[in-house]
């Protein structure tokens, strides 16, 4: 009954600890290549003049997941009614396996998207 209780704090303290080592470690890496004299710019990572925006690769990624979830759907009923497959196995496999294919073209749309930018 008391381990509900115990539960919460516990998954914020993990939260909070892994949150904490990061950005303490990642301070200490900055002020150790300051105190050398490295450049700043090297700490501005993955801000690219030719980038994709964000907002782009998620709406293109997500589009195509839901997408992928709505196509597998249609196959599952079609593979349940028409080749009398189980419903439990038609609707998870054709599921994850359309949204799969889906991310996997939001990566390559992705890749191109950034190549004509």
């Amino acid at each position: 009954m008391g381990s509900e209780i115990v539960i919460i704090p516990i998954m914020f303290a993990v939260i909070f600890a892994i949150a904490y080592l990061f950005f303490s470690t990642r301070n200490k890496e900055r002020l150790a290549l300051i105190e050398k004299g490295a450049d700043a710019s090297i700490f501005v990572k993955g801000k690219r003049e030719n980038a994709a925006p964000f907002w782009k690769v998620l709406i293109l990624n997500v589009a195509l997941l839901l997408i992928g979830i709505g196509v597998a759907i249609f196959l599952a009923s079609f593979l349940e009614y028409q080749l009398g497959m189980d419903e439990d196995i038609a609707y998870p496999g054709t599921i994850f396996l359309m949204a799969g294919i889906g991310l996997f073209v939001g990566f390559h749309f992705t890749k191109k998207l950034e190549k004509e930018e």
